[in-house]
């Protein structure tokens, strides 16, 4: 598959993030149902984070979103507050944002003759290449928006 394929699966699995989220009120995005341990805000979060340690990270890389957002996000977190709207709405933006500055990115070759570190993913394959990390991380959010369905799915039939 062509990563011009994989680059707009990557922008429309965000889009379906968003068409989800924006259908909540703040107070559903921020709730943690039973048996989940974070929210939909922590979900969106996360996905950002990863796409950046993966994609920009394993390469040597300065990230495109601030240090304390990865510390917030990053694989093993759970929210220890409510998000603010103002949270959200930059969420919102950064995952939009994010999805389009790493197609800019590999279309203007910044990963031509750089070194990518490899890893080992909890998934049980190895990340070897830019490619690697863009088709790695469209399955990891394709995860996460399983979540989102599913936190939406149980909202809607809660009390809140």
């Amino acid at each position: 598959m062509m990563m011009s394929t994989e680059l707009k699966l990557l922008a429309q699995g965000r889009k379906n993030i968003l068409a989800n989220a924006d259908q909540l009120s703040l107070k559903e995005l921020n709730t943690i149902p039973s048996p989940f341990r974070n929210n939909i805000i922590w979900n969106i979060g996360h996905i950002i984070v990863t796409q950046q340690l993966l994609c920009y990270g394993l390469s040597a890389m300065e990230l495109n979103v601030e240090k304390e957002m990865v510390l917030k996000f990053k694989k093993g977190t759970a929210p220890s507050e409510e998000a603010t709207i103002d949270e959200f709405k930059e969420l919102r933006e950064l995952l939009i944002e994010t999805s389009s500055q790493l197609l800019k990115d590999y279309e203007n070759g910044k990963w031509e003759g750089v070194e990518f570190q490899s890893y080992r993913t909890s998934f049980g394959n190895t990340i070897d290449s830019i490619e690697d990390a863009i088709a790695f991380n469209n399955i990891h959010e394709g995860i996460h928006l399983g979540y989102v369905l599913n936190l939406r799915k149980m909202l809607q039939e809660m009390v809140l």
